[in-house]
């Protein structure tokens, strides 16, 4: 999770987010990789930065090939958990972050694409 945290947070620097929207980043970025290590056996993490008219932003898109998520809409609400955790983690990386899908099916694995938006630009 290091790792992953390290290089979302350069990602972060590099498209000029300040230090409170880095922090929310890196915090829904640690999430989603703890869930697809815990509940998919591991899987992947893609960095993009994107752009918009006017605006710059980074895009985070993680794959794992586990189980799928068989609920999604219950997988999100607080308080739910597959495993020992407090429930918090899918839901509250999209809280922290402006577009948020989940692409899944039971068998097929999971694929998380979560887009943060830098005011800043």
């Amino acid at each position: 999770m290091l790792v992953v945290r390290h290089a979302v947070r350069a990602a972060t620097q590099r498209a000029g987010f300040g230090l409170v929207d880095q922090t929310r980043i890196v915090t829904a970025a640690s999430e989603l990789a703890r869930n697809a290590y815990v509940h998919g056996g591991g899987g992947t993490l893609a960095i993009e930065h994107v752009r918009r008219t006017g605006q710059r932003g980074l895009r985070l898109s993680v794959t794992d090939q586990g189980p799928g998520i068989a609920d999604v809409e219950r997988a999100l609400t607080d308080g739910y958990t597959t495993g020992a955790g407090l429930g918090h983690g899918l839901g509250g990386a999209r809280r922290l972050m402006d577009e948020f899908q989940v692409d899944t099916a039971p068998g097929q694995g999971t694929v998380v694409v979560a887009l943060r938006w830098n005011a800043r630009t």
